[in-house]
């Protein structure tokens, strides 16, 4: 019996592993930080022998209370990942199965590789409609990639989606996928209209270091992304520093920014009610975009999701609300649950990467419907 993490976004450390029954496991917290909730490993044992595995220390972890309820992912190929029966109690998530398989991976969510980034990518560019571009390099020296699909025209709506700023957040660039996938179909003939009005501006991945490295919610320097919008540096958080200076170029008419939440098993948008100089319109922008949502996908709620901040009192260092106030424009957070979407359950699969990619393409149909009056 083996377990490892020696891979891409594999992060766990292993206690005890002194028999099948016996098996003790913690998180690794992100680099110069204090977040730990990701993790991601492969078993090695034989199959159809009963293992129970403790994950202990969660009352330190990030987000302790989400680990209610939560149900462990895992997979023999790592292209279906199912949920398997965890239960948690007193800082310890105990995961009982049975292998069918010598290998078995668990993750917290379904991980998105950075080869499949890469590849992504690389499909993406090579449809006619779109193209890449290098913006710079992360800290650890990777690629900041931004996809720019339509022809570029000054009159045409500015349409921005970022992704993946924590990077444990897997189901987000999931999304990204299912968007693009369907954004690029040149038979669907909503896109191609949506494509006639607008140019999208897309990262799929804001944080490809802390994706490698098997982080929750920081860069290799252990930098939160998304609290680094009102002034960004270079040399810490050159992710965010590309980024805005190239929405400084392009203008913004609509951000995206995607999102998963540990805790909260929904569907949900946060706006920008908070801003310095929110306004009627843009209240009304939102309740639009909103009402739009609820009305292409059963997948969406609105009476679930984060306390509205009093006006005023935004937390200008986070990307929607700093975005939207520098462009005046519709800025959202979009999130999506770890856990199951509990209007809407799967015991099966919960809250998957099938789901994230088809809310990905409804999404599209929202901005294809309130396009019309962002300007």
């Amino acid at each position: 019996m083996r377990i490892s993490a020696n891979f891409d976004s594999g992060n766990i450390k292993v206690i005890r592993q002194d028999a099948p029954d016996d098996i003790e496991l913690q998180l690794n917290k992100d680099n110069n930080s204090e977040f730990a909730q990701w993790f991601h490993f492969c078993l090695e044992t034989m199959p159809f022998q009963a293992h129970t595995l403790k994950l202990t220390g969660l009352k330190d972890s990030a987000y302790p209370d989400a680990w209610d309820g939560y149900q462990a992912v895992a997979s023999y190929d790592r292209e279906t990942w199912f949920r398997v029966d965890s239960e948690f109690d007193e800082g310890t998530l105990t995961i009982e199965f049975t292998p069918e398989n010598q290998f078995t991976w668990f993750a917290y969510f379904a991980p998105y590789s950075y080869d499949r980034h890469l590849d992504l990518v690389a499909w993406a560019q090579a449809q006619s409609s779109c193209n890449a571009a290098f913006l710079g390099h992360t800290l650890d020296g990777r690629d900041m990639t931004m996809l720019t699909i339509g022809e570029e025209d000054e009159g045409k709506l500015k349409v921005w989606i970022t992704a993946r700023q924590h990077p444990g957040e897997t189901m987000a660039e999931w999304f990204v996928e299912g968007m693009l996938e369907r954004l690029l179909n040149e038979d669907d003939a909503m896109c191609q209209a949506l494509l006639e009005r607008c140019v999208f501006y897309v990262i799929p991945n804001m944080n490809p270091d802390g994706s490698a490295r098997g982080h929750l919610r920081t860069n290799a320097n252990g930098v939160n992304l998304n609290r680094v919008w009102h002034d960004p540096q270079e040399i810490s958080e050159p992710e965010v520093f590309y980024v805005l200076n190239q929405m400084r170029e392009t203008g913004v008419d609509l951000y995206l920014d995607i999102h998963g939440d540990e805790a909260i098993p929904y569907n949900f948008i946060a706006g920008c009610e908070g801003n310095p100089g929110f306004d009627e319109r843009m209240e009304q922008l939102e309740a639009k975009f909103s009402e739009i949502l609820l009305t292409v996908t059963a997948e969406f709620q609105v009476e679930q999701g984060y306390p509205k901040d009093a006006p005023g009192e935004a937390n200008m260092t986070v990307a929607s609300n700093a975005v939207g106030s520098y462009f005046n424009c519709l800025a959202l957070t979009v999130e999506m649950p770890f856990k199951d979407n509990d209007k809407l359950p799967d015991p099966l699969y919960g809250w998957s990467p099938e789901r994230s990619k088809r809310f990905g393409e409804d999404m599209l149909t929202a901005i294809f419907n309130i396009k019309q009056q962002l300007r």
